[in-house]
């Protein structure tokens, strides 16, 4: 039975969040799980006049790979990957698992040598991100895997993710101009500002955002959104934090994160769970130990916790950090082969202070 909310988010996602443009080349990547929304992104490409090009990956593929391939082809990346990296002007991304714990008992060395390898093409794809040369969006297409993670039924996931991605169904534009509208106004009183104290449930963090930019994020680039963001000092950060939401990465789930940081280095990190993994990770390369990305949720629409970062960061009252490479467009000079995101609930307890004001209190903004 035909949808209509998948041919409004390909909409959203086509004319809004990346506004194609007559003549531009559009790669659109995702799972077979997402067919329906491919096609209807697809077909809303041709339509603004752009040149639309599908990869598909067919379930297994991932897991094949990292299971078969020698090192020599781990570090291999094909020509025409970099080609659209370099010259395309719009990436469409779909998250469609069909089953998010199909990478787990892959060698974690094996994934961290291809990331490595990547790494020069993904720099790449931000600096042209970051000077507009190249605009992207990542969104989920719901399946029974990101279900189950979620603890719903396939059916109520469903209603879940579009009601995140458009919650107003008769105008998801006007809706998301909205919220850039109200975004925008903390940003402005950000601007100038300094030194950021995150306190909280085991969180006492301090960090600085000098000279650094905030990202106003209304879905234009992730969808759904409701966040601002910005790439703290890389040497700024002194304190403790505690995630209060497992973080996932390459399948692998770390919960009960603790980590302690001096003049921006973690220096020590603890898990309740998969502290291997967590150790292993942030030891990728120097700059896995920096953060790359500090941020505050703004979502409402978003309350609690499903295994899926692009829903978990959003969540209304949390903040997230990103431990590794950051946006160049925020200032950020930080360089790693990994992004992680870690996400902690503010809702209880927590606050946010910029240069001894407060700003952010149980989840809300009280500036005026």
């Amino acid at each position: 039975m035909r949808d209509e909310r998948v041919e409004k988010l390909a909409d959203l996602l086509v004319n809004y969040s990346i506004g194609v443009q007559p003549g531009w080349k559009v790669v659109i990547r995702g799972g077979a799980a997402g067919a329906p929304l491919m096609k209807e992104v697809y077909k809303h490409v041709l339509l603004a006049g752009g040149h639309p090009l599908v990869m598909a990956d067919l379930p297994g593929i991932q897991e094949t790979f990292f299971r078969c391939a020698t090192d020599e082809q781990l570090q291999f990346i094909h020509e025409p990957v970099k080609h659209i990296y370099e010259n395309y002007e719009a990436s469409i991304a779909i998250i469609s698992e069909e089953n998010t714990r199909a990478m787990t008992s892959v060698n974690p060395e094996r994934r961290l040598m291809h990331r490595r390898a990547f790494e020069p093409v993904f720099n790449r794809y931000l600096e042209r991100a970051g000077r507009g040369e190249l605009k992207w969006t990542v969104t989920l297409f719901p399946t029974q895997a990101h279900a189950q993670d979620a603890e719903m039924s396939l059916a109520e996931y469903e209603d879940f993710v579009y009601r995140a991605c458009m919650p107003d169904m008769d105008d998801p534009i006007g809706y998301w101009q909205g919220v850039h509208d109200r975004q925008e106004r903390v940003i402005e009183w950000l601007k100038g500002k300094d030194a950021v104290h995150v306190v909280g449930p085991e969180t006492d963090l301090r960090l600085s955002i000098a000279g650094r930019r905030f990202i106003n994020c209304a879905c234009d680039a992730n969808v759904p959104d409701g966040e601002i963001f910005t790439g703290p000092v890389e040497t700024s950060a002194n304190g403790h934090v505690y995630f209060s939401y497992p973080a996932i990465i390459d399948g692998q789930m770390v919960s009960g994160i603790r980590l302690w940081f001096e003049n921006g280095k973690v220096v020590k990190a603890t898990a309740e769970k998969n502290e291997a993994y967590l150790l292993k990770t942030i030891d990728t390369d120097e700059g896995a130990r920096y953060l790359g990305e500090f941020a505050i949720g703004t979502n409402e629409g978003i309350q609690k916790f499903t295994g899926q970062i692009l829903f978990d960061e959003k969540i209304g009252g949390s903040f997230h950090m990103a431990l590794g490479t950051g946006y160049p467009e925020t200032g950020s000079v930080n360089k790693s082969a990994i992004h992680w995101d870690m996400v902690c609930d503010l809702r209880k307890g927590g606050e946010i202070w910029v240069d001894g004001e407060l700003m952010y209190r149980d989840g809300n903004f009280v500036i005026g």
